[in-house]
């Protein structure tokens, strides 16, 4: 009963009974953010700032984008602390994804900060903003301050680390990390990272030193040249790691610096089981069949690995240089077809669309490509010609149906016209154009007309019998 009785000694204006009557029921409940968001108000109203201000933080806890609690808090601290305030309100632009207003409230807020906490607490948040807006430099400037202050976190050195690694500077990267080791942050994932930057960096004896990872320390071994080490080291660990995808990347590589390039293709696909989809396993492969001299495979996994990798241009570039070698390949012709249309070369797209009719005469996708593109074109008896193969691959199919009689129509194949109408009209009753298609086939079957051809037909006639005179 607390709650009814909280609402009618609200609704009576008794706000000091109403107010201990939401307090037990906050005991009984106190994740309810309706009751906090009550509790709030009516301290506000009893004039109980401190109150209010501690339930819309409870509140903000359980829904961090609740903006009623924010502009609570920031009516609270307006004239008391304007540090809160302007944190607070930085903090509801965040949640409205205004995020350059709210760079400028934590900019205020900085100058109001009266301690070191709150001072590398808004820094770090002005850090990060200038992450989401796009501004490296200035994120790298800011993230430096904070670790001009003792009181600091290694998120802080990873962050740095990662955007100096974007930044293309990998020894700055490594030269953090290693302020951040000193610093005395060496948890795994300082420390791993630190190995990957040195073996990025060609300083695999440091790599290995530092990492506590047993694969990786492999990977460092052979980085080293030293082949045989390595082949050891995975040989002790099989047992351990035989179900471990990097395992088996690693013997992959063990294979293929000692040429034997069939079991290197062998790991690689018991890498694919766990790594499904992977950039690496295309490219281990590609760069195993160049070493092979299988260049058509070569290319096709080079084109794999451009296309997950987002490289589209170049990875049709190899699928081309692959076409060339095997012309009847079906599935990288539709692959080719596909690619190409999605970068809007869509007559080269039609070459390839063409040409995977005649690998696979009866794909119902090329057909329909064709046809819609000879239509596009004016070419209505190649568009017929498509149409036709579609109508007996599927005889039932209305709308190929109702695109053939049209098609003809254009043509002035009258007969051909009227057949296919007829056979739209048989299977289209209950459909919305069945009284407006009947209507024009009764008008059809009584008009002359004279078979004629699509205009890219009759250019072309033209051009031939001008060759002949």
């Amino acid at each position: 009963m607390s709650i009814q009785l909280a609402e009618q000694f609200e609704e009576n204006e008794q706000y000091a009974e109403a107010y201990e009557e939401y307090k037990k029921s906050h005991e009984k409940s106190p994740k309810d953010l309706s009751i906090l968001e009550r509790l709030g108000h009516v301290a506000m109203v009893l004039n109980k700032p401190e109150d209010a201000a501690k339930y819309y933080t409870k509140v903000l806890e359980l829904d961090a984008t609740n903006t009623t609690a924010y502009e609570q808090l920031m009516d609270i601290y307006v004239s008391t602390d304007k540090y809160k305030y302007y944190i607070y309100r930085g903090n509801l632009h965040s949640v409205e994804h205004q995020l350059e207003h709210a760079l400028n409230d934590y900019k205020k807020a900085l100058n109001h900060a009266e301690d070191e906490r709150q001072i590398v607490m808004t820094r770090f948040t002005i850090a990060t903003l200038y992450e989401q807006t796009n501004n490296p430099m200035k994120a790298i400037d800011e993230y430096l301050k904070v670790l001009e202050y003792e009181d600091t976190h290694e998120e802080i050195f990873l962050k740095l680390a990662n955007l100096y690694v974007k930044e293309d500077a990998p020894a700055s990267a490594i030269d953090i990390l290693e302020r951040a080791i000193k610093k005395g942050f060496t948890s795994s994932k300082v420390k791993e990272t630190l190995a990957q930057l040195y073996l990025k960096n060609g300083q695999a004896q440091k790599a290995k030193e530092i990492s506590e990872d047993e694969l990786f320390k492999i990977k460092c071994l052979f980085e080293l040249n030293l082949t045989k080490e390595g082949y050891a080291e995975l040989e002790r660990l099989k047992d351990k790691y035989k179900h471990n995808g990097q395992y088996y990347a690693l013997r992959a590589q063990y294979y293929f610096v000692t040429e034997d390039y069939d079991k290197a293709l062998e790991c690689v696909n018991e890498y694919d089981k766990y790594e499904k989809n992977s950039p690496l396993v295309f490219q281990m492969r590609a760069m195993i069949y160049e070493n092979k001299h299988d260049d058509f495979n070569a290319h096709m996994n080079w084109g794999k690995y451009n296309l997950l990798r987002g490289n589209k241009d170049i990875a049709i570039n190899e699928f081309l240089n692959a076409d060339r070698i095997n012309e009847d390949d079906a599935n990288l012709t539709a692959t080719l077809a596909q690619l190409l249309e999605e970068s809007g070369d869509k007559v080269h797209a039609m070459e390839f669309y063409e040409k995977l009719i005649k690998l696979e005469p009866t794909n119902k996708t090329a057909l329909l490509k064709v046809a819609e593109f000879r239509e596009s074109i004016g070419d209505y008896s190649m568009q017929a010609e498509c149409l036709e193969k579609l109508y007996q691959i599927d005889n039932k199919n209305t709308i190929v149906i109702k695109k053939l009689a049209e098609t003809y129509e254009r043509l002035r194949n009258k007969p051909a016209a009227i057949e296919f109408y007829n056979k739209y009209i048989e299977r289209a009753r209950g459909l919305d154009d069945y009284e407006k298609i009947k209507a024009k086939l009764a008008k059809l079957e009584n008009t002359n007309m004279e078979e004629d051809s699509g205009w890219l037909d009759k250019i072309m006639k033209f051009f031939n019998k001008n060759k002949e005179q």
